[in-house]
């Protein structure tokens, strides 16, 4: 089987570590319009070869590792791949990727959501393994061909992930509340911060809370952006409910209810009762 990566940053580079270590894959080759990617890339020994975009269309399975939008962008040029191609991408919202395939490649076309990443980019950022044991969900996979699916099945299970099936609909509401909302909270966390006359002083004070909670305030600006702008409303949803929370708790710090701040917190542990 010969893959072709488009896009080879975290999610990309990862990946290709991974693909390697498959008896099944063949050859492994990559494309990016980052010319500084390509050559780090090579040098570091994620892919074979670098391709042009046109070329990626012959070989036998296309991952689409960059932005949500140029995910659509992209699938918008495959319209002349072959019957038996699969293309999977791999982007943090579904419903409307999905609506944008064009109709002659959409049995071509498998949606998928590794839930897995750091808050690095760039094809530096790839790191093995960082699909091993993570979940992975597929949506409206009865949608894609019979061979597209199967090929995908294969191919996750083999890197050690948990497939879980459904609705690009239900994904994209479940990812606002565990992924899509807390890096928009962590983007404020460090505005607010930053914005402070004294923040240098405030951040030499930073520990293990703070530096946690603002992690994933380096992730990037490019690719968030088009998360937040593809799962406006679902996120929108998130953030009023967690802004009604934190309103709550906000009125028994000022009211000095300290019993149902306490009753508060002990709620929020019970959150690692079902994670841990």
């Amino acid at each position: 089987m010969k893959v072709a990566i488009v896009g080879l940053g975290l999610m990309g580079g990862s990946l290709a570590l991974s693909l390697k270590k498959l008896d099944f894959i063949e050859s492994i080759v990559g494309s990016d319009h980052n010319k500084i990617h390509q050559q780090e890339a090579i040098m570091l020994g994620l892919v074979d070869e670098i391709v042009e975009f046109e070329d990626v269309k012959n070989y036998d399975v296309i991952f689409l590792a960059i932005p949500v939008d140029g995910i659509i962008r992209a699938l918008e040029s495959l319209t002349d791949i072959k019957k038996s191609t699969t293309v999977i991408d791999l982007g943090s919202t579904k419903t409307k990727i999905i609506a944008s395939i064009p109709p002659s490649i959409r049995e071509n076309f498998v949606a998928a959501h590794p839930m897995t990443g750091t808050e690095n980019f760039g094809p530096s950022a790839a790191i093995e393994n960082l699909y091993k044991d993570k979940a992975v969900v597929l949506c409206d996979i009865e949608r894609s061909g019979e061979l597209q699916a199967d090929i995908a099945k294969k191919i996750f299970s083999s890197l050690e992930m948990k497939k879980y099936f459904m609705s690009a609909k239900s994904h994209d509401r479940h990812a606002a509340f565990i992924s899509h909302m807390p890096h928009a909270i962590s983007y404020s966390l460090a505005n607010t911060v930053m914005n402070q006359e004294n923040k240098h002083n405030i951040l030499a004070l930073a520990a293990g809370g703070f530096r946690s909670m603002s992690r994933l305030a380096k992730s990037s600006a490019n690719m968030w952006e088009d998360i937040f702008r593809q799962n406006r409303e679902n996120l929108l949803e998130a953030i009023e409910l967690f802004e009604n929370e934190l309103t709550i708790l906000k009125g028994h710090i000022q009211n000095e209810e300290w019993e149902e701040v306490h009753k508060n917190i002990e709620a929020g542990n019970r959150l690692h009762d079902i994670l841990d």
